[in-house]
């Protein structure tokens, strides 16, 4: 079943504790002005390979911040659903896949592990008092009992801060769509978002759409088995295939704010291979996961201009567009935000 209190904590960060080998848990120490709250990020996976893969974006800009920037501080629910706020990494289009790499949290020399890669930006959060931090991933507390890193009473706080899907069977039970784990930073000098994403290595990328479970038959995007270890192409920029779609085709430019109306959106797809592609049942989805259903053949290096059909509707306050294929499987992702969507007439191009 998925995460019972998944959410998204706000506040200040007053203090942090790296990851040790006796707790391989980066620890912040959040407060909201009434409460106090921690922070507890995996750095290291039980499950082998063991080290976390992480991606650091320190420009980020994506529609979901709009739906989270005007949260006051403390926990807020959120529904495991799109458009609420809530964070999927497969269905979000949050980021390139191929960004994540996977790193030790702690290693020595300067600026080579994953506590010092988190530990540059809050401290940077930790050092501006009008900075704050958005936690994504389950919450709990209060506790009777005093915080067992910071001290404080009641205990509570949120953990979980990364992806909470396709995960290998003994963690299943935590699987869901819409609730995964992630922690954004605003800096108001500049107004800069930084955004960091974790994802352990033993969970798949291709999920279902009802429980996140892995979707079956996929061979190579299976990390473990019988202790051999395999990585998935995609992390290694090997070629997509049939089997391994990601990237196979992808989404280069969108008309949302058309001039003509009633307006008539589009979507142009680029097939990346050097063979002819079958999009026959491939399906173009919205951020309510609204459906154009595709058909035909997309030539080797050739360009598809694709109508948008309703329902799905291309929103000018920022948005998603995903591309599944045939089986429901990813195979490519783009956002676009207000700002991108301002300017009638034009094509966005990504």
């Amino acid at each position: 079943m998925p995460l019972h209190r998944y959410g998204v904590l706000v506040g200040r960060a007053v203090g942090r504790k790296p990851g040790t080998a006796k707790d391989p848990h980066y620890h912040v120490h959040l407060v909201d002005g009434h409460s106090d709250y921690r922070i507890a990020v995996n750095v290291f996976s039980r499950e082998k390979p063991s080290e976390v893969e992480y991606l650091i974006l320190s420009d980020f800009l994506h529609p979901v911040i709009e739906k989270v920037k005007n949260l006051g501080n403390g926990y807020h629910p959120l529904v495991s659903q799109p458009g609420s706020g809530a964070l999927d990494f497969i269905r979000g289009n949050l980021f390139d896949p191929k960004m994540m790499r996977p790193l030790p949290f702690d290693v020595p020399g300067p600026d080579n592990d994953l506590n010092e890669m988190i530990d540059f930006w809050i401290v940077k959060a930790i050092a501006d008092p009008h900075a704050r931090i958005f936690a994504f991933g389950e919450a709990w507390g209060e506790e009777p009992q005093n915080d067992g890193v910071f001290g404080f009473k009641p205990g509570q706080g949120i953990h979980d801060i990364h992806m909470n899907q396709g995960n290998v069977p003994a963690y299943q039970k935590d699987d869901g769509i819409w609730q995964d784990g992630g922690m954004f930073l605003h800096l108001p000098d500049g107004n800069r978002w930084v955004a960091l994403f974790l994802k352990f290595q033993s969970q798949t990328w291709h999920t279902d759409d009802e429980n996140g479970h892995p979707l079956k038959g996929n061979k190579e995007d299976t990390p473990v088995h019988d202790d051999i270890i395999v990585t998935p192409p995609w992390k290694n920029n090997e070629t997509p295939t049939d089997e391994n779609p990601d990237g196979l085709i992808r989404i280069v430019a969108a008309l949302v704010n058309a001039r003509r109306f009633p307006e008539e959106e589009w979507v142009t797809l680029l097939n990346t291979s050097p063979d002819e592609v079958n999009i026959d049942n491939y399906a173009l989805l919205d951020s309510q996961e609204n459906r154009t259903v595709l058909s035909g053949v997309l030539g080797a290096g050739q360009c598809m201009r694709v109508k948008v059909k309703a329902p799905m509707a291309l929103s000018n306050r920022g948005g998603i567009i995903t591309l599944v294929d045939a089986a429901g499987r990813r195979v490519d992702g783009v956002s676009y935000t207000k700002d991108q969507a301002r300017h009638e007439g034009w094509t966005v191009v990504f």
